[in-house]
């Protein structure tokens, strides 16, 4: 066994062991600490769930009405004009929503192209590059309250155009070129 499997099997372990400690160390009561953190994070799971039902709802009927597929067929000439495949654009506009939406997405778009085809190396790229903006917006924001996230919303889909169109600059330019 190499040194990075190794270092990766024991750093969580070696990690929680050395928290313990210090926090002994420091007269923290360690366990006490642990259980109000608990109480905490399932408050914090209870106060997700109106955030992530009305995502979910809004996510299935955009997805059922037809909607994205009529932007889709509008929009096909403007990719094509980039060289864009318009496959793997669904996929960027869900991977803003849902992770689990757009790795079924990208679990569809593998199946159907193959791994190693230029829309299957793009999506799985697509899929490490971008984030679940309107996720983290509509979840972990709400959940604490935080009701100004003009700046937040702006950054966060720039940073997910620039993945996404990185990631076809990427697979390009690597295998295509």
């Amino acid at each position: 066994m190499n040194f990075v499997q190794s270092f990766s099997i024991w750093f969580i372990p070696l990690l929680i062991g050395f928290i313990l400690l210090y926090g002994t160390y420091k007269k923290v009561p360690t366990y006490e600490t642990f259980v109000e953190g608990g109480k905490e994070g399932f408050s914090i799971a209870i106060n997700i769930i109106p955030f992530l039902v009305g995502m979910l709802v809004a996510i299935s009927v955009f997805r059922a009405s037809g909607a994205l597929d009529y932007v889709m067929l509008a929009m096909r000439p403007i990719f094509s004009l980039f060289h864009i495949p318009a496959e793997v654009v669904p996929l960027g506009l869900m991977r803003t929503i849902s992770g689990t939406g757009a790795l079924g997405m990208t679990s569809d778009l593998i199946a159907t192209h193959g791994p190693d085809s230029f829309i299957g190396r793009l999506a799985s790229t697509i899929q490490g590059s971008t984030d679940t903006t309107f996720y983290v917006l509509t979840v972990y924001f709400g959940a604490v309250g935080i009701k100004k996230m003009k700046y937040a919303l702006k950054v966060g889909l720039l940073a997910d155009l620039i993945g996404f169109l990185a990631s076809i600059a990427a697979i390009s330019l690597l295998f295509y070129s």
